[in-house]
């Protein structure tokens, strides 16, 4: 098995870029989801609310994170804020903090969105705690819904397209990493895993919300693949795709790096339980 894809997603729920390596620190990939848009109360804005999110692209420069779409001017948004006076935001049911990442990008969002906005940054001081239930103490993550990386195999997106009328891109469940060279779903199976010279526990199955369902190219909301994901990945109203994992230390991975599995665990689908 081998790592074959790295993306980091510098803004929640706007386009990924993809990686040939990455370093990882405590609360996931570098850079990844440490810009947030939220509303005027500070909570988060995603592609759920707004599609649109995924047509906004972005890319990494030396002091900036490069914001563009189409019929909108270039914006490029600070790596280190200009304000230091820490706001309020929430991500579902947390609570944590982040600071304004100026007013360029305010009107830029407000703007292409259609609502009144702002976009924050994440600083190095704030510290959100993952779930207690999942993880240890000091692990931490930035503005992604709850844990610091996601990992997807290609055969498990490979066994889904199998079953769809139309096939739909890796880029729907905007993981973080993408192994290949296993079988359909071992991933549900691995209870540690090593990625080149990383070790990974991966702690949970991904509960998915209706993000996959927006074309990534396009922006525009439809069912699938949820619709279908719903008859065989369905455990306790909740569809699970993809495994949440929590790195133990920073370090670096590159496509490429092998995969091991160190340890396992019961599944929650048993064997043969999602044969079509």
């Amino acid at each position: 098995m081998t790592l074959c894809e790295i993306n980091v997603y510098p803004i929640k729920s706007t386009k990924g870029i993809s990686l040939q390596s990455a370093l990882v620190e405590r609360r996931g990939i570098q850079y990844d989801r440490r810009w947030m848009v939220v509303d005027d109360e500070g909570i988060f804005l995603s592609q759920r609310d707004y599609p649109r999110l995924a047509l906004v692209s972005t890319a990494i420069k030396n002091s900036a994170i490069g914001v563009s779409a189409s019929g909108m001017p270039p914006l490029d948004i600070p790596m280190k804020p200009g304000s230091k006076n820490a706001v309020k935001v929430q991500i579902h049911d947390d609570i944590t903090e982040g600071v304004s990442a100026g007013e360029e990008a305010r009107k830029w969002f407000s703007d292409f969105l259609g609502v009144s906005c702002r976009v924050v940054f994440m600083p190095e001081e704030v510290i959100r705690p993952v779930d207690p239930d999942y993880g240890s103490d000091g692990d931490i993550v930035s503005f992604a819904d709850a844990f610091p990386l996601l990992l997807i195999s290609e055969t498990t997106l490979g066994d889904l397209n199998s079953r769809l009328a139309t096939p739909v891109p890796m880029n729907r469940f905007r993981p973080n990493i993408v192994i290949q060279g296993c079988n359909a779903y071992d991933e549900d199976r691995w209870g540690k895993i090593g990625v080149g010279e990383m070790i990974f526990e991966v702690v949970k199955p991904c509960a998915r919300c209706v993000t996959p369902t927006v074309d990534q190219a396009t922006g525009v909301q439809g069912k699938e693949p949820l619709a279908t994901l719903s008859n065989y990945r369905n455990a306790g109203g909740k569809v699970l795709f993809g495994q949440n994992i929590i790195p133990e230390k920073s370090g670096t991975l590159r496509v490429g790096d092998a995969v091991k599995v160190l340890s396992w665990k019961k599944p929650v689908f048993p064997a043969g339980s999602m044969k079509h």
